[in-house]
């Protein structure tokens, strides 16, 4: 079985300041809106980055406490990342996993008209975030690069590279990363291993997810992402024009700390 890091999700309060700043830091151009989260009271974005994307939610109304989107912007002190979204090659295989494992599914993908099913797992049982595995049953699923049905179908068009081109990891902060590493191993088959800082890891078959301490007393969430870059320098320069600059290599958008790796 293959598993892949293909989308992350935010969960912000305003979408029109992230936007633009997704678009003047990162040279990201949006690909697509759903309207099918409004269901959950949210509108969203879609941006591609290279055959990756990167989904911004926020809730309609501003009593955050209506949605669930919004009651996680509140429990975590503001923006943050909110859901790891992964493509497979077997969702039937997957969800007999997860069934052994207990792990309870918060919301069922099943779109076999358009060519998608896939499954929403419960934080509560997972830990760090919401994780979603995802199956691309059209043709052309499965391929690198193939189709992503949550992003519509004309993304392509959209995919702007000349700042950033990859999702190469995903971070999450805990008060236990290696017990909650574990946790992620078990769900996605994938081995547990340690990086050269001693941070436990799990190898996807295109990016890695970082477990490490949580320090900021945000709790338990999917704090950054790591980007490959083409253009460091200028996305370093608008990040400081933006006020987003926080660090030699690292901005921070929606709540979500984003480290330029060559």
């Amino acid at each position: 079985m293959w598993i892949r890091l293909r989308q992350i999700c935010v969960t912000c309060t305003d979408l029109n300041e992230v936007s633009r700043d997704l678009a003047g830091v990162l040279g990201l151009e949006a690909c697509f809106t759903d309207p099918g989260v409004a269901q959950f009271g949210l509108k969203n974005t879609l941006w591609p980055i290279g055959t990756q994307f990167l989904e911004c939610v926020t809730p309609m109304s501003s009593d955050l406490e209506t949605t669930a989107a919004g009651r996680y912007i509140s429990r975590h002190g503001g923006d943050t990342g909110y859901m790891v979204i992964c493509e497979v090659d077997d969702v039937a295989a997957r969800r007999e996993i997860i069934d052994e494992l207990g792990v309870r599914v918060a919301f069922e993908l099943n779109y076999p008209d358009e060519g998608h099913v896939g499954m929403q797992l419960h934080p509560a049982d997972t830990g760090g975030s919401f994780l979603e595995m995802d199956q691309m049953t059209m043709t052309g699923g499965g391929e690198v690069g193939g189709p992503w049905w949550p992003a519509g179908k004309n993304w392509k068009p959209y995919v702007r590279t000349e700042r950033v081109n990859a999702i190469t990891a995903a971070t999450i902060s805990s008060p236990d990363p290696s017990t909650l590493a574990t946790r992620w191993a078990e769900i996605t088959q994938v081995a547990f291993d340690l990086d050269e800082n001693n941070h436990p890891i799990l190898d996807l078959d295109n990016a890695r997810i970082r477990f490490v301490q949580e320090t900021d007393g945000r709790g338990e969430r999917l704090s950054g992402i790591n980007v490959r870059c083409a253009d460091i320098d200028s996305v370093m320069s608008s990040a400081e024009l933006l006020g987003v600059r926080t660090g030699d290599t690292t901005v921070t958008l929606a709540g979500l700390k984003i480290s330029c790796v060559e």
